[in-house]
């Protein structure tokens, strides 16, 4: 089976190309443009199971070309901007775009929403996702929505479960507030919004409780969170 191609819209010469090795290392096909045209026109040929789109581009910005695309085909999109305003993801998700990433933007939550899209688009073409993860007599069963500690299961609400999901099954990665609250929350995150750090704290003094060590659940200010 050939890999997913994505097709990737950027008109920054730096980004674009370190986009595409990112890409490649990861096992993707990528197709490479850098105006808003030419990217359209490549899209609308089809071939692309994904497209990372810029907003403010050459010739013509990332809304005009969803306008167009979506008269053509449903190609998974997520845009790509340096404006994270509120207004502007809505704009975006009012033009067909089906997911929205800020700049600057950790590239491991990029590939996170990739292989997320491609799984809900495109079925077996991404990954498998686990269902059983360990470490150090920690034990979560996805399909049970279980967790244990030694053996000893573990009181969890279904968010504490699934950000204990997420950080277990990305170890050493930050994480963004952002990328956990659609995972976790299944919401958007806001600036004053403290939701998550309670889940975190609550889950800490579980862990705890059970005989493991709660601050390996770390939180990195102004990036995200992350389980040592």
């Amino acid at each position: 089976m050939n890999p997913p191609n994505i097709l990737i819209v950027e008109d920054d010469k730096n980004l674009n190309c370190q986009l595409s090795e990112l890409l490649s290392s990861k096992g993707y096909s990528t197709e490479q443009c850098f105006d808003g045209d030419d990217g359209l026109l490549r899209a609308v040929s089809g071939g692309h199971q994904l497209i990372l789109l810029d907003v403010m581009l050459p010739k013509r910005d990332g809304f005009s070309f969803m306008d167009i695309l979506r008269e053509y085909c449903q190609t998974p999109v997520i845009m790509l901007t340096a404006c994270g305003a509120e207004e502007e993801r809505i704009r975006g998700f009012n033009h067909g775009v089906d997911d929205y990433l800020s700049k600057p933007f950790n590239t491991t939550e990029l590939i996170l929403r990739i292989e997320a899209l491609l799984r809900r688009c495109l079925g077996e073409t991404a990954p498998k996702s686990r269902d059983k993860l360990s470490l150090d007599g920690l034990l979560l069963s996805r399909t049970e929505q279980l967790a244990s500690v030694n053996g000893s299961e573990l009181d969890l609400t279904q968010a504490q479960f699934n950000l204990l999901w997420s950080l277990l099954l990305h170890k050493d990665q930050v994480l963004s507030k952002p990328y956990l609250y659609q995972i976790v929350l299944k919401r958007s995150f806001g600036a004053h919004d403290r939701s998550l750090d309670m889940h975190l704290s609550r889950l800490r003094r579980k862990l705890d409780n059970a005989g493991w060590c709660g601050d390996r659940l770390s939180s990195v200010q102004g990036q995200g969170y992350y389980l040592s």
